[in-house]
């Protein structure tokens, strides 16, 4: 890693390096240069070659453009709009282009544009059609203006320019519609329908809601259908006060629309026609345009209408910008009016990113640009319960471009099937043995192919191309804005040690940066964006459904591909570990956010290649800060593997197709060695629609993480059986996982679910289904371990479960009892854990891995019972009579140690084995086993150690079955009794399994004993026939110590194997010869501990930081206290605190302004409107005209406010306050409100009446730049 530090430049040096008037190593100033102007030319065959050496300073046109032989083509920088037209540029054997240099980039403008169709002109062998080619010994140097790459937002950017976004609605129900709308907002706060056609009941209601609005509330009521028969005379009446001079008037199916101001009757609107038939009766309509307190604005339309013979009314509410201030986190004074920008969708969509032009804005900050539209979406732009949330911006225009010119439509064999636009564009590609490529801020659009191997920028087999590779300067392409492009965004194949950063690679077709073969190693991916990643059609990881179905020329005979075999577009496609990500971002795709997959040999061009180590052991380089979101399916995945053999009739699957991979990363990725620790460190991912991540392997740590409004947070996965890698553990901590945080997302764009949310009743969009169970941490396998993280905002909904901890669904395979949480926190979380029910998501919830979860509560953080595990509540065999059950969880809570049975069943194999404990013999657990298409069969419970147990089958005994003891310590022990027929005899080993490498030693006879009283004083080395009720006795015990995370010993597997000898193939159900002889009374072998009630609630545990992208992101550290009456009696003290400074006042209210840029206190004052009238309205005046914009605004309350309390109450309304605002008598208030053009997530506010105080705010609010 050491040139990094050279290489990595912070771009605000480069900005500022690059202002500078000194500009050295410009290549247009040598004097040897001739001055060149070739004109337009089509036909023509240009080649620039020895002794050669061109400014050129006019656009030209070529059939093709050649350097070779040391010539040399440097742009001019003269100030003109250069366009170079040629079908294809081809620099080798020492020719050389420059446009700039990286100390003098270049400033005019210049396009290089590669014009042809597929089926015209012929075709290079290496490089094909369309082509900017670099071949050995060529050197390119192309340096544009130095321009921020990318950069977030600091506040949410709202759809139609509104705080809380528009709204459109129509349809509805039959009667009077109505919509009330927040004056300062233009937010919908009421929406209701009433059928006052036939039901005098709604018209009550209907009047009772109006009555209930409060004053300044904007009220919208349109007739759908009919609704004027049962519309009762208190209805009528209450209308007419809101202003309306029509609604006595109403008649049968007359259309009627009205908008209006509670408390303003001059304010009312309304339009009724008269009906005439249902086709020519026509449409009502109003609409009124209202302004905010700060400059916005918003148009109200509403519509009743018979037309065509139906009955419709439409509401809309709209933002009127003709542009749009965004706030933004980093310098943007390189962006000018005139560029083009994108802003990344920050809803589970990728499709609402959406694209600006910039215009002029001389009162904008250094952070801040005007966009030239309003945003159809929102794009959430804040910190939210300590997490970075803020949608990324990044720059799509540069004053140099390449592009590929294209048709209007698609043509020929460029599979229009699929696409229905031309995607025959350029492409750019490096080839071994190049003297020199460097790129920056060069903008690449139309480009790529889908064709393999020709993409916007491609290094092709060009080995190592930093140092090791002899290149003094280390190649890199960085601040390259590539859009709209048909294949890729940046291609490393089988090259190492190139830099990307500071790249933007949008609306492209399959894996946007992608290393290609499984050997690129030592490559750095820094600062890059990627977003709206389709599927394309080139490998089998690029496709969608449709594209996977139908293209099947890679396959063998018939064979029709499966989804499984697809479906794995992603934006970051990373085939090797040993490469550097950080700080990049996943914006959007329609699969994978980021997606480690693991070749377990080099495929491609580099088949046969010998790779030592294998990637599947190779450490992980650094995965460091980066960011996933909005992506279809997950955010990282970090499992699987790529078909590394070619189809055939036993395998007919594509060549390269999914396939399974397990990660295990070993020191120089030798297995004999240590474990290698991979760590994921930062890693934020949000709205992702199935898994915020999903990883699986050996040794995995996430530190520093957040997972936020996914589907399903984190799922910690090793195998179903055993970890691949023995002894290995999967653990995160100091992470956060947040169910519904402030960002509620848009209702539109491609988002196709929308419904109230758990935490606030606050509707929301929703990741895969209103009924979808989401959960925080998701459960599997084992062994994982959670240390210091917080749970937040998990609530369950009527139609939708929620859980901050929940399980893999519909699952057959293991969860071990060594899953373990411990420092955990939970806030604002009313559903914790829950086991799942039959239903939809959840199937049947009988799958063996449904039944047998369990989880250990090391100390009492999750369940308040410290050193308790938590299991099913119908897990009988886990079960003692000292268990609490939680029925809201579906789940029980015990005392007790616990450890694995695996049951491996043979001949047959097909049987349900029922597993019955000698305790509770009434409650066996079933389990189908874990296996499909598999000769054997595999059961794999969770048991209580130190108890009795007995197998039953649902068919003939088995002839040979397999008992391993798993996660046993030495000496533990259980009592198993195995169904057989009378007669039988058996064949019984001890066995010792080393799984790596696999070898089976120690193989000892297990003898016959005399009764079961001999099987438990025993050491596990003898057995017992029952004959009288058929059981099997042996005692399962281990007899080596087990290390640290290994399921097995530390001399291998110990194992049982009976051969049983079955005379009888009647059905091996023993349970009425067994039980009551065998029953035994319950107990507990370890005590549940006493309830800690403090353990729920520990100051030290969960996470204790904030997990930001921008590690330089600057609070205010906020504290407020409000003391009624009553506390002020008690002593105590009402003040508000910021940065460490307390600032008190007197009785009434105190209110105080931050700015929000500088965190500095601007303005405080005290009012009294207990006593004075007057400082009601001197508190409105001072909070409307004397504090100024972006402000964040404090209050609390002093003894008692409410008194003369008017004016100024509204004047809270319009920084942010809910109603309630006013306090009751002797009551207490605290408040943080902001004056500006949004609503930031951080506004909050505390009333309590009296007696029940102080209301108090500790927090920190994040500063804007």
């Amino acid at each position: 890693m050491a040139g990094v530090s050279v290489l990595l430049v912070p771009a605000t040096l480069l900005l500022s390096a690059c202002a500078s008037p000194q500009r050295t190593g410009c290549p247009d100033v040598d004097p040897n240069l001739v001055r060149w102007n070739p004109g337009h030319d089509p036909s023509r065959r240009e080649v620039i070659g020895q002794g050669q050496v061109y400014s050129l300073e006019s656009s030209a046109t070529f059939y093709s453009l050649e350097i070779k032989d040391g010539g040399k083509l440097v742009f001019a920088d003269e100030g003109n709009n250069i366009v170079l037209r040629t079908r294809n540029i081809l620099i080798q054997d020492g020719g050389e282009l420059h446009i700039g240099s990286e100390t003098c980039p270049y400033l005019s403008d210049v396009t290089i544009s590669f014009y042809g169709k597929s089926d015209e002109g012929e075709s290079h062998p290496l490089f094909g059609k369309k082509y900017f080619g670099v071949n050995k010994d060529g050197v390119v140097e192309i340096h544009g203006k130095p321009k921020l790459s990318w950069t977030q937002l600091t506040a949410t950017v709202m759809a139609e320019g509104l705080p809380k976004g528009g709204h459109h609605s129509g349809v509805g129900h039959r009667g009077i519609n109505l919509r009330v709308l927040d004056e300062l907002t233009g937010e919908v706060v009421g929406n209701a329908w009433y059928d006052t056609y036939i039901n005098m009941e709604d018209s009550k209601k209907l009047s009772a809601a109006l009555n209930g609005v409060a004053e300044g509330r904007i009220i919208i009521m349109a007739v759908r259908d009919e609704g004027s028969k049962s519309l009762g005379t208190a209805a009528k009446k209450t209308i007419r006060s809101l202003g309306s001079k029509e609604i006595d008037k109403l008649s049968y199916r007359e259309p009627w629309v009205f908008l209006g101001v509670k408390g303003n009757t001059s304010a009312a609107i309304e339009k009724r026609v008269s009906y005439k038939d249902a086709h020519r009766t026509g449409t009502a309509g109003v609409s009124r345009m209202f302004t905010t307190p700060y400059g916005a604005s918003f148009k109200i339309e509403a519509t009743s209408s018979w037309s065509k013979g139906k009955s419709d009314f439409r509401i809309s509410v709209t933002g009127k910008v003709a542009d749009y201030v965004i706030n933004l986190n980093d310098d943007v004074t390189s962006w000018l009016p005139g560029d083009r920008i994108v802003l990344a969708s920050t809803d589970y969509s990728m499709d609402q990113a959406e694209e600006f032009d910039l215009l002029p804005c001389p009162e904008c900050t250094s952070y801040q640009v005007k966009i030239n539209g309003k945003p159809k979406y929102m794009h959430f732009g804040e910190i939210t319960d300590g997490v970075d949330l803020r949608g990324e911006v990044g720059l799509l225009s540069r004053n140099i471009k390449i592009l590929g010119e294209v048709e209007s439509r698609c043509y020929g064999d460029n599979f229009c099937q699929f696409f229905d636009y031309d995607t025959f564009g350029g492409h750019f590609k490096v080839l071994k043995g190049f003297k020199s490529v460097h790129l920056s801020g060069v903008e690449f659009t139309h480009m790529g192919q889908q064709i393999l191997g020709r993409y916007p920028v491609h290094f092709h087999l060009a080995g190592d191309v930093d140092e090791r590779g002899g290149y003094v300067t280390p190649t890199y392409v960085r601040d390259l804005s590539i859009h709209h492009c048909f294949s890729r965004c940046v291609t490393i194949h089988a090259t190492n040690g190139l830099l990307v950063q500071d790249t933007v690679g949008y609306d492209t077709l399959g894996h946007c940066f992608y290393l290609e073969d499984g050997v690129e190693e030592r490559n750095r991916l820094v600062h890059n964006l990627g977003l709206l990643t389709r599927p394309g059609t080139l490998l089998p990881t690029d496709r969608d459904p449709v594209m996977c179905r139908d293209i099947r020329t890679g396959v063998f005979g018939d064979y029709i591909p499966l989804g499984s075999d697809c479906n794995a577009v992603s934006t970051f496609w990373i085939s090797h570990p040993n490469n550097d990500l950080v700080n990049n971002s996943a914006a959007g795709s329609m699969d994978t956010g980021m997606w480690y997959i693991f070749h377990e040999v080099p495929t491609g061009l580099s088949e046969g290649l010998h790779l030592d180590p294998s990637t599947i052991y190779t450490p992980l380089g650094r995965f460091y800060n980066n960011k996933v979101h909005s992506n279809d399916r997950a955010g990282l995945m970090l499992d699987c593997g790529v078909k590394t053999t070619h189809p055939n009739s036993q395998d007919p699957r594509e060549y390269l197709a999914m396939d399974k991979g397990r990660y295990a990363p070993h020191e120089d990725g030798d297995v004999t060695k240590d474990r290698v620790p991979a760590l994921i460190e930062g890693l934020i991912a949000y709205k992702n629609h199935n898994d915020g991540a999903w990883v699986r392997g050996g040794e995995l740590l996430l530190d520093k993480c957040a997972f936020v409004d996914n589907g399903k947070g984190l799922t910690l996965s090793s195998d179903g059986t055993f970890p691949s890698d023995d002894g290995s553990k999967q653990q995160v901590w100091n992470s956060v996982f947040i169910g519904e945080s402030a960002n509620v997302g848009t209702n539109a764009g491609g988002n196709k679910f929308y419904g109230p949310g758990g935490v606030g009743r606050v509707w929301r969009t929703l990741p895969r289904g209103r009924d979808f169970p989401m959960r925080g941490l998701q459960i599997y396998d084992g062994p994982t371990r959670v240390v210091n993280c917080t749970f937040k905002k998990y609530a369950r909904t009527e139609t939708r479960m929620s859980s901050a901890i929940g399980f893999l669904l519909d699952n057959s395979w293991q969860g071990s009892p060594k899953n373990n949480l411990t420092r955990v926190k939970f806030e604002n979380t009313a559903s914790r854990v829950y086991y799942g029910h039959p239903g939809p998501w959840f199937g049947t919830n009988e799958k063996d891995g449904d039944k047998t979860s369990i989880f250990h509560d090391l100390d009492g953080t999750v369940t308040g019972y410290p050193d308790a595990y938590v299991t099913r509540i119908d897990n009988w065999i886990a079960r003692n009579p000292g268990c609490v059950e939680k029925p809201e969880w579906k789940g029980v809570i015990c005392g007790g140690k616990y450890a694995q049975l695996y049951v491996q069943a043979r001949n047959p194999h097909t049987n349900t084995m029922w597993v019955r404990r000698d305790e509770y013999p009434d409650h066996p657990l079933k389990l189908h086993g874990a296996l499909v298409d598999a000769h054997y069969q595999q059961y794999q419970p969770a048991v209580m150690l130190e108890k009795g147990y007995t197998i039953h089958w649902d068919g003939m005994a088995p002839a040979e079955i397999t008992i391993h003891p798993i996660n046993f310590d030495r000496d533990d022990w259980i009592r198993l009794g195995l169904c057989y027929p009378p007669g039988t005899q058996f064949q019984i080993i001890y066995q010792l399994w080393q799984r790596s490498p696999k070898k089976f030693y120690g193989d000892e006879e297990v003898y016959p004993a005399y009764s079961v009283d001999d099987i438990e004083n025993s050491v596990g080395n003898t057995y017992f026939f029952d004959e009288s009720t058929g059981l099997l006795f042996l005692k399962v015990s281990a007899h080596y110590h087990r290390n640290g995370d290994s399921y097995c010993s530390s001399m291998g597997c110990e194992r049982i194997i009976i051969h049983a000898f079955v005379m009888s193939d009647a059905i091996a159900n023993c349970t009425i010869e067994a039980y009551p002889k065998y029953y035994t009374p319950p107990s507990e072998t370890v005590p549940l501990a006493t309830y800690v009630a403090e353990q729920e609630s520990c100051s030290d545990c969960g996470s204790q930081i904030p997990i930001l992208f921008d590690d330089q992101q600057q609070y205010a550290n906020i504290t407020i206290v409000s003391s009624g009456f009553y506390e002020v009696k008690k002593g105590i003290q009402t003040y508000i605190e910021v940065n460490g400074v307390k600032i008190t006042g007197r009785r009434g209210y105190l209110v105080v302004a931050v700015d929000v840029r500088s965190g500095n206190v601007t303005h405080q004052r005290s009012f009294d409107t207990f006593a004075q009238a007057r400082k009601d309205e001197a508190m409105a005046k001072f909070i409307r005209k004397e504090i100024p914009l972006e402000s964040i605004i404090l209050v609390s309350v002093k003894d008692e406010s409410s008194r003369r309390a008017n004016q100024c109450l509204q004047a809270l309304r319009e920084i942010g306050a809910k109603q309630p605002v006013k306090t009751g008598f002797r009551g207490s208030f605290a408040m943080i409100g902001y004056k500006g053009l949004t609503q930031p997530s951080w506004i909050q506010q505390i009333n309590l009446p009296p007696k029940k105080g102080p209301a108090e705010i500790r927090t920190r609010i994040p500063l804007l730049k």
